[in-house]
């Protein structure tokens, strides 16, 4: 990471630890408290091939970027395939959830929350988590 005297910041993926989500997905914090954003937080999710992840909503509006790879985006009782450079809107409070497309090539999203207090809840289980929890702080 690097900060300039302005405390803008630039960060480096590669050098930040990523926290395992399970189900072949893993998680790496970028944007956040602790580097001093006060708005929004943003993170990178990595699936091997076939992972998903579980049905979840969150309390606050999300954007996706499929950065690599191709998804399916599942809302509203659609599959949605996506394509690398596609960006989603959700609204808060919307069941949603994206899988990898392809059984063996790796796929990455970027995730964008409107809030520093954004949570995940888990649609099976109603389990919910601050999403901070992933940044560390």
């Amino acid at each position: 990471m690097i900060t300039t005297s302005s405390n803008s910041v630039l960060l480096q993926p590669d050098t930040i630890k990523s926290h395992d989500r399970g189900g072949g997905a893993r998680t790496t914090p970028l944007v956040g408290k602790a580097i001093g954003a006060t708005a929004f937080i943003t993170g990178y999710t990595e699936f091997n091939g076939g992972a998903e992840i579980p049905f979840h909503h969150h309390n606050t509006e999300e954007s996706v970027v499929l950065i690599a790879g191709d998804a399916i985006f599942d809302i509203d009782g659609q599959s949605i395939p996506v394509k690398q450079g596609d960006v989603t809107f959700i609204p808060p409070n919307v069941p949603h959830r994206f899988r990898n497309a392809s059984s063996t090539n790796p796929m990455k999203i970027l995730w964008i929350y409107g809030s520093m207090n954004a949570s995940r809840t888990l649609v099976e289980t109603g389990e919910t988590r601050p999403i901070s929890l992933e940044h560390g702080a």
